[in-house]
């Protein structure tokens, strides 16, 4: 129940209704702006905040929603259930635009995922039921042409009396111009004037002198008496004949919109029902677009009374005060079953009202299905009954002073209160002479607490004041004020009352001190104690409430940088983890390579009769290699990994003292079998290429292979200690020191059976010739945008692409946070970042490789 009649004008709700109507593309979706009312049905309102959420949603993730040709058809539908009435051709038309439009939206909310679910379920609801008419809207294609004229083909018949229509046209034009020239030849009439059409015949103007030498019917003259319109009596009979057809023409087409109204008329109930749902839609629409212009949210609606607001703002307000550039203040208020009633006091002008006000309307906009500009930390429940008492309600007419008007307001607010009514009282026991309109104030007051009603009131009573501090089930309120600038804050402090600031703002209009002292005396010491009294521990509270924002907010900024550091530990751990594993990998192989040539050295020295003690000296060191890099797992502690790495470090220390001890015994070359490189890599010790030295140096075509391996390859460029070095297909930078030269000829790296075939070759020409830099995925599922990236990504490195760029669009951040997922984990790529703002921004990923 809402209390008065006139709530909505009090609390501006009828504005809010203006706005809604802005929105809406058709007087569907006004007509149900206008019967939108008051729920007290937590789950209606629920189902309609939700379909205003997935409604917001659609609109950041698509844009293929059909929104056009929102046609009200409901009246003409309705007027052909009589027999032998017909739909006219622009009415068919609407129709046949508006079923198209029906059938697009069924279409669009029907869509599902791989597992069926759909992708907006509460929108999808309203499809339930709703049948769509493509037999119909085949029939109209028939009938009617793209301009919506009735085409010739609609009918044998219509196509018969066109064509004779044409002929008769054409018959009658010939001969009039025939008339004219000839007129014109003889000077009657003016070389400039042409046929023209009067009441369907075509007429000849002539001068008025002019109209007897010129045998036909007058059928018109102009409005200055200069021209008459004469047609001549050779065309009276064939123009009669193009008034007979016309009237045939029209009888045809009357013939077929029956017919087709025939058709129609067995579905009037499903069409209906159809604009049924396209009106939901369009209002739907008209509250996402509402919500998006306040800020609003759609909060999880609680059965029970709960008002527990956080930044709350009143949505008129802040969109005048946006348009004068100003900020708006906004209103944290919390009511709960032990402090249900609030007591708002504090200065005139100070924003109590509009506290008030803030209250009614969102609570009411709530109730009604919309969505409203509170944080989404806010809790919100619905209430049985508001009623309200805003303002002066005095009567001439029923003989009511303001304060009978509040008196009647009350007494119907006693009687018909309870635990789900929410009260708004403004100014609450003013009209009357103070001191008794405070003592009825408390004591209706006393009332709405007996029964439990919740309720927002403001009031300048000092009685009233005391009574919240004293009695359960009340917590009073202030409206802050700054006693240094003299200005009102327009904040809402709870947990204390508020001053009036009489005083003060008293004397900064420029009253006499003389008058104020008075004033003061007149009052009391007393009274002016406790207002100084209440105006510092407002003016403390508001302190400290400041330094407790202040500490949340640093509490809130020390969290941040503690989880950015943790997740840069995090990834720092994981990159380590990584880099380990790839050196593990590439030391492996290395190892594999170097095994190759130990056992070629080995061969070499029993082939020279060496020792065998150095020979299992020799394989012991192999093993011991490959038991480090075994060790190194990718899980290992850091100390763990510096210690293996340690003991490598020690075994290649000890490798280089026993090199210099043969190279000094020079005696036998065979025994310099092999040695280890920094690091723990196995190089061949073979007889040495008298050229290899740690001096040498390498220029562009020398021939060359990295020590230990056996590739062989050839210099393209040396650059300081760089050298590129191209082996088979491969083109690689090394460092000189890893380098020796060879006299062996360079061979491809591949074996033959990788080598690229003429085909292979085909396919990647292919590729280049018709590769696109630009990935559109917009619209995809997730699954589908990702396949469609990962053989783009595919296609642009094999083709050798420095840059591509993928549309997914801007939404909610799906799709481009899966596409920058995979994109991080490709190692092709270097680098994956938004393009300009003004080339897309967030919408389009730039890929670099």
């Amino acid at each position: 129940m809402i209390y008065p009649s006139n709530f909505e004008n009090k609390i501006q709700f009828s504005e809010i209704r203006s706005l809604l109507k802005g929105y809406c593309l058709s007087q569907l979706g006004k007509d149900k702006v206008d019967a939108m009312g008051f729920s007290d049905n937590a789950e209606r309102i629920n189902t309609a905040l939700k379909q205003t959420r997935e409604f917001r949603r659609m609109q950041e993730e698509t844009d293929d929603f059909p929104l056009q040709f929102f046609f009200d058809m409901r009246e003409s539908i309705k007027r052909i259930r009589i027999e032998g009435t017909h739909l006219e051709e622009n009415e068919i038309f609407d129709l046949r635009r508006s079923l198209d439009t029906v059938a697009g939206i069924v279409r669009f909310l029907n869509r599902s995922d791989d597992d069926g679910n759909f992708d907006y379920p509460t929108l999808h609801d309203l499809t339930e039921g709703v049948l769509t008419f493509p037999d119909l809207i085949r029939r109209i294609d028939q009938i009617l042409d793209k301009y919506g004229k009735i085409k010739d083909t609609a009918s044998p018949r219509l196509a018969e009396i066109r064509t004779q229509l044409r002929k008769a046209e054409g018959s009658v034009s010939r001969t009039l111009y025939s008339i004219l020239h000839a007129a014109q030849s003889e000077g009657l009439v003016d070389k400039d004037v042409t046929p023209t059409l009067r009441d369907g015949r075509l007429v000849v103007p002539i001068a008025p002198a002019m109209k007897r030498r010129i045998k036909g019917i007058v059928h018109d003259e102009s409005s200055t008496g200069k021209t008459v319109f004469v047609e001549p009596t050779e065309v009276v009979e064939a123009n009669n004949r193009i008034r007979e057809l016309e009237a045939d023409e029209r009888r045809e087409i009357i013939v077929i919109l029956t017919e087709f109204t025939k058709l129609v008329r067995p579905h009037v109930d499903d069409i209906v029902n159809a604009y049924r749902m396209l009106a939901e839609v369009d209002f739907i629409r008209a509250r996402a677009e509402f919500a998006q212009l306040t800020g609003g949210i759609e909060p999880e609606v609680s059965a029970k009374p709960v008002v527990d607001w956080i930044t709350a703002k009143h949505p008129l307000l802040w969109l005048a005060l946006k348009k004068q550039e100003k900020p708006i203040v906004p209103l944290d208020i919390m009511l709960t079953r032990d402090r249900h009633i609030l007591i708002i006091s504090g200065p005139n002008a100070g924003g109590k009202s509009v506290c008030l006000k803030t209250v009614g309307l969102l609570q009411y906009m709530l109730q009604c299905g919309l969505s409203i500009p509170v944080s989404e930390r806010s809790k919100v429940g619905i209430f049985s009954d508001i009623m309200i008492d805003i303002g002066d309600e005095q009567s001439i007419e029923n003989d009511l002073s303001t304060y009978s008007s509040h008196l009647l307001n009350m007494k119907n607010m006693m009687r018909q209160s309870g635990e789900h009514t929410l009260l708004l009282i403004d100014e609450f026991g003013t009209g009357t002479e103070p001191q008794i309109g405070g003592a009825m104030a408390e004591a209706v007051l006393n009332q709405f607490v007996k029964k439990h009603a919740w309720g927002v009131i403001t009031t300048h009573y000092q009685n009233l004041k005391h009574y919240a501090d004293s009695h359960d089930g009340i917590a009073n309120g202030a409206m802050l004020y700054d006693r240094h600038e003299m200005r009102p804050l327009f904040q809402l402090a709870i947990g204390q009352p508020g001053s009036s600031f009489a005083i003060e703002i008293a004397r900064k209009t420029g009253i006499p001190d003389e008058v104020i002292r008075e004033a003061s005396d007149i009052v009391g010491s007393d009274y002016i104690q406790s207002d100084k009294y209440l105006q510092d521990i407002v003016r403390d509270k508001r302190y400290w409430e400041n330094k407790r924002q202040n500490v949340h907010q640093r509490e809130k900024d020390l969290e941040k940088t503690i989880a950015k550091y943790e997740d840069e530990i995090r990834e720092l751990d994981r990159k380590r983890k990584e880099i380990l594993r790839q050196a593990k990998e590439q030391a492996q192989e290395l190892l594999k390579e170097s095994n190759r040539n130990i056992e070629n050295t080995i061969r070499e020295i029993r082939e020279c009769q060496a020792e065998k003690e150095e020979t299992k000296r020799l394989r012991e060191e192999l093993k011991a290699f490959k038991e480090d890099v075994n060790e190194i797992d990718t899980k290992s502690a850091d100390d763990l990994i510096e210690k293996k790495m340690r003991q490598i470090m020690e075994r290649k220390e000890r490798r280089e003292k026993r090199k210099k001890e043969k190279k000094e015994n020079a005696a036998n070359p065979a025994t310099s079998t092999s040695q280890l490189l920094s690091g723990g890599a196995l190089v061949s010790s073979a007889p040495t290429n008298p050229t290899t030295s740690p001096l040498q140096t390498f220029k562009a075509g020398d021939t060359v292979r990295m020590r230990g391996l056996t590739t062989v390859g050839r210099v393209e460029s040396v650059e300081g200690k760089e050298a590129t070095v191209v082996f088979g297909d491969v083109r690689t930078k090394v460092k000189t020191s890893r380098l020796e030269h060879t006299t062996k000829t360079p061979e491809s790296t591949l074996p033959p059976t990788f080598g690229i075939s003429r085909e292979t070759r085909q396919t990647i020409d292919s590729h280049k010739l018709n590769f696109h830099q630009d990935l559109d995925v917009r619209g995809m599922r997730g699954d589908e945008a990702l396949n469609a990236v990962q053989h783009f990504i595919d296609d642009a490195i094999l083709v050798g692409m420095s840059r591509v760029r993928i549309l997914h669009g801007k939404g909610n951040g799906i799709l481009r946070q899966l596409i920058r997922q995979y994109l991080q984990s490709v190692p092709n790529v270097t680098q994956c970042k938004d393009e300009h703002v003004q080339f897309g921004g967030a919408g389009i990923t730039v890929v670099d490789f």
